[in-house]
């Protein structure tokens, strides 16, 4: 029993630092600082025939080519218009072959905070039919809380290999091939 408290405490130890924290309309939401490259507005985005809906293309960032996708649209959230505040975070995403940057559009970012472990509790059970490992914690700041995200769990290992491939290939057979059973909802 002793030894499933330490480890749990080990793994709270682990989830506190400094996190971005982005909005998706009214859910707050934190990534840790060390994934995030950079913060840019919406910029042109060119789209990807046959990818799954929540990827809206690519960009090119500095003469590299790298993925888009809409939180709002992963997280099955309802659209919203684009304002002045919405954003794209480059984040960089552990993968399998190594490291792939990768930018998510959110509605807005609010600030950088510094998470105690006091301040995080683990996620609640939502049943076996609501597996949420993109969850590293429940945050309780300032009166709220906010969602901290495993970016490298956001996206199935599926999709993440369909993303990783996608700056180097053409239209097609390959597109689809790399996104297989990932177009249908």
């Amino acid at each position: 029993m002793q030894a499933a408290a330490v480890s749990e405490n080990v793994a709270v130890k682990a989830r506190q630092g400094k996190y971005l924290v982005f909005h998706l309309g009214k859910e707050e939401f934190g990534v840790h600082v060390l994934k995030v490259r950079e913060i840019m507005g919406i910029q042109e985005i060119t789209c990807v025939p046959q990818t799954p809906e929540f990827v809206r293309g690519v960009i090119n960032l500095r003469g590299k080519v790298i993925p888009v996708i809409d939180l709002r649209r992963k997280f099955r959230m309802e659209e919203a218009e684009y304002t002045s505040r919405t954003c794209i975070i480059v984040l960089q995403v552990a993968m399998e072959s190594g490291a792939i940057l990768m930018g998510a559009i959110v509605d807005g970012v609010s600030e950088v905070l510094t998470i105690q472990e006091n301040e995080i509790e683990n996620t609640p059970e939502f049943g076996e039919e609501m597996a949420t490992p993109y969850i590293l914690g429940m945050a309780k700041v300032k009166g709220k809380v906010k969602i901290l995200l495993d970016i490298d769990e956001v996206l199935s290992r599926q999709e993440v290999r369909g993303l990783e491939h996608l700056p180097q290939l053409g239209q097609g057979a390959e597109l689809e091939n790399a996104f297989a059973g990932e177009t249908q909802s």
